[in-house]
């Protein structure tokens, strides 16, 4: 483990008001004192803002009323009355408001309400509501406060994969408002809807809880399940009213309709009140070699800075790995110092998905109690535990949208506190890019979801798993889209589907959602320890090529392994425990197939397109690297290749052209290489992605257009929608990357500019002097915008 960072001894002022409140202002000045005020780029306050409140409903149950005004809740948000209008109405409706802004206030009171008014139905259930979380802990949450409400006569009830049968059996009997997810909709509920149809056949409304998360490829799962639970509660009889609540994003009513497949008005407006919050973007120092520090380290340092302070603080980092380093490295700097905290019980805890509720329950007593100063958490806290009531935020590293950004900004500062966040840039080109463009961080917009619903790589499946619940016809377009014949009868030539009369049928003894899993896009390889048999974790199937490979290191809880076999067939991976000293790093060659064309821009001599493509990937070798870096041996590798038929944006330009931007003929793989990278690196700033979600190719010549070629596509069978965004917008996404690479402070191309941690080539060859010159000449040239169908 590195060494601890060494401590930095407090010498202001404890950061809090006379009146003994948490002042922002004087926390960062503690930060920043003294010579680490260089590390602090820019600063922004977000006044505070008064709430806009509204009375309660004529319309809502007096019951309802009264378990809200028990809990402290005396009147409304204005947001919270118009969310819960539209959805009495009978609108589908999608609000996106910040962090602890009160959504769930607004779809409560219809569902409670409706509820209430349907006990005196026959058999007291004369509606019904289904709550969808994307993880448990959410869902956790939410029966914790509707328990906590307790309106009379309404019961409610968790169906997870742990639920057992006779308790499944009550709930599809019983329950009013059932919390689960949407796997458990797609594997049980679904398939087996006649024993639910009494359940469905009063559902009134479908909560659709923190619905940013559903992009790219799962999120166009839960589209297709979506659209396949209104498919068959319509069955029934059934037209429930869908309400679904976000984390700020861009063109809400676009997200809700993309999943619902059904016009859905967006709410927007947050009237809830906010107190003071003061945002810096910090970047870590650099040595007298230039060598720039850890943004893990520098996070720790902050934390540790805060603890010591007294200032309750969560940093964010985005792997388990990192969580755990941040959390060791501050609890041995508290230690070593005086008055670090030592004594009085743990002040630093970790936490990251997977911990059980009676975990999660703790920490949030221990946060709450104040015997818990530090908190290192990945994002999996957002849709967690609940910890209102924090005074400082840090981030290691950009969280990779700004509304990621903006939902762990509103994890301090609740219940009507001041507080601080602070973002510690990571050795990226995007994390560079904001530090010196802080107006893309505060004054932009937040990105758009993006998913494409009618991916037919994803639709496909479901449509097959619709057919089984219900026979398909050619009507089922109104709920899938106009694709359903045409993928309906691919199916037919598959095996999967037997066309009759009255429409399409399953005919296989399977069911179909056995074979289609909503989070999972392949198989996975396990890796076992052949000494003892353990499983140390998984990977799928397609990076084990590049990561567990014969002869490559794997670092398992920071002890390394050496893998003596891959057995692809069987999904298994064997390892031996030992250090040889060295790392590994595979090489791969990928090429590219243009399938089809669906829309280009003209730039002048250049031409921007996207359409499907078909990438075709080997790795063809290992390195074995010193921890310095150094390269001490090849070693080439007979592993199988892999084809990807996806979604792209390219651009060409003429070898002439490149060579008026002063890029000559043997500079061209380089400068085109590194154009490729950075172009990577930035699109993640205008759509939600990160640069694992994308891949990318660049060739002098490729045979498809005959010219010099560089394209970014989507690492996800079919598409995700994240080179479509792209090429929306690519005009800002390349500039964006010119500017990206010529304001980089190295010589000639690092890590925050043109080098990609994921190259299969070893980031050779690169020139971010010709990167630099080929994108200012790309964005020289006039654009017409020419759709090709």
């Amino acid at each position: 483990m590195s060494a601890a960072p060494a401590p930095d001894r407090p010498t202001a002022a404890p950061p809090t008001t006379p009146e003994g409140g948490f002042d922002p202002h004087r926390a960062l000045a503690h930060l920043a004192r003294g010579p680490r005020g260089e590390r602090l780029v820019h600063v922004r306050t977000l006044p505070a803002r008064q709430g806009r409140t509204h009375p309660w409903p004529d319309w809502v149950a007096p019951e309802v009323v009264a378990a809200f005004e028990g809990g402290g809740v005396s009147a409304l948000w204005e947001h919270q009355e118009t969310v819960a209008r539209l959805a009495r109405e009978g609108e589908h409706v999608l609000v996106a408001t910040g962090t602890a802004s009160g959504k769930s206030v607004g779809y409560l009171l219809p569902v409670l309400t409706a509820i209430s008014e349907g006990t005196s139905a026959l058999g007291g259930r004369g509606a019904t509501a289904l709550y969808l979380a994307p993880t448990k802990a959410l869902g956790a949450d939410q029966a914790a406060r509707l328990h906590t409400l307790a309106v009379p006569g309404v019961r409610v009830a968790t169906l997870d994969g742990d639920t057992p049968t006779e308790e499944r059996r009550w709930i599809r009997d019983h329950a009013h408002y059932v919390l689960t997810n949407p796997d458990l909709v797609h594997h049980t509920l679904l398939p087996g809807h006649e024993r639910w149809r009494a359940f469905l056949r009063s559902l009134r409304y479908v909560v659709v809880d923190e619905c940013h998360v559903y992009r790219g490829v799962f999120g166009a799962h839960v589209s297709a399940v979506l659209r396949r639970l209104l498919r068959v509660a319509a069955r029934y009889g059934a037209q429930p009213t869908v309400v679904l609540a976000s984390a700020t994003v861009a063109e809400p009513a676009e997200l809700g309709q993309a999943l619902l497949g059904q016009p859905v008005t967006a709410v927007t407006q947050d009237a809830s009140p906010r107190a003071e919050t003061v945002v810096a973007l910090w970047s870590p120092p650099e040595d007298e070699e230039g060598q720039r520090r850890s943004t893990l380290g520098e996070t720790a340092s902050l934390l540790t800075d805060l603890v010591r302070a007294d200032v309750q603080t969560v940093a964010f980092a985005r792997s388990r790995l990192g969580v755990e380093s941040v959390a060791s490295r501050t609890r041995e700097a508290l230690e070593g110092s005086v008055g670090g905290g030592g004594s009085g019980g743990p002040r630093v805890a970790a936490y990251r998905g997977g911990y059980l509720p009676e975990e999660r329950r703790e920490l949030e007593g221990a946060l709450r109690d104040r015997s818990v100063m530090g908190l290192a958490a990945t994002s999996a806290l957002e849709l967690g535990i609940d910890i209102a009531g924090l005074d400082a935020v840090v981030m290691a590293g950009w969280p990779g949208t700004r509304a990621s950004f903006w939902q762990q900004v509103g994890r301090a500062g609740r219940r009507g506190a001041a507080s601080l966040a602070v973002l510690v840039a990571a050795d990226d080109p995007l994390d560079a890019y904001l530090l010196s463009h802080p107006e893309l961080v505060f004054d932009a917009p937040v990105e758009s979801c993006v998913l494409d619903p009618e991916n037919p790589y994803v639709l496909g499946p479901h449509l097959a798993a619709a057919a089984a619940e219900l026979p398909l016809t050619e009507e089922d377009v109104r709920w899938f889209g106009p694709s359903v014949p045409a993928l309906a009868e691919q199916l037919v030539v598959g095996g999967l589907l037997r066309h009759r009369p009255t429409g399409w049928y399953w005919c296989r003894p399977d069911r179909p959602t056995d074979h289609l899993q909503l989070r999972d896009a392949g198989h996975t390889v396990q890796i076992v320890d052949s000494r003892s048999g353990r499983v140390l974790g998984t990977v799928d199937d397609a990076r084990a090529l590049t990561t567990v490979h014969e002869g490559a290191v794997y670092v398992h809880q920071g002890q390394p392994h050496v893998v003596t076999e891959l057995d692809l067939e069987s999904g298994v991976a064997l390892v031996v425990a030992g250090d040889p000293g060295w790392g590994t790093r595979a090489c791969s060659q990928s090429s590219f197939a243009i399938r089809q064309v669906d829309e280009e821009q003209v730039w002048g001599a250049a031409t921007v397109c996207r359409g499907r493509v078909e990438v075709t990937t080997r790795v063809t070798a290992f390195q074995r690297l010193l921890p310095d870096g150094t390269v001490i041996g090849t070693h080439p590798l007979a592993l199988p290749e892999r084809s990807l038929t996806t979604q792209a944006v390219w651009w060409t330009l003429p070898v002439e052209e490149l060579a008026l931007a002063g890029v000559g003929e043997d500079d061209i793989p380089g400068a085109l290489h590194a154009a490729e990278h950075a172009s990577i690196g930035m699109l993640p700033l205008l759509a939600t992605c990160d640069r694992w979600d994308l891949g990318g190719v660049s060739t002098p010549a490729h045979p498809d257009t005959g010219l010099p070629t560089v394209m970014v596509y989507d690492g996800h069978p079919g598409g995700a929608g994240f080179s479509r965004r792209g090429f929306d917008v690519a005009q800002t996404w390349l500039a964006a990357t010119r500017d990206m690479v010529r304001q980089c402070r190295c010589r000639s191309g690092c890590p925050a500019c043109v080098q990609s941690p994921k190259c299969g080539s070893g980031n050779d060859p690169l020139d971010r002097a010709g990167a630099d010159a080929v994108l200012d000449h790309l964005l020289s040239e006039r654009i017409v915008r020419v759709p090709t169908g």
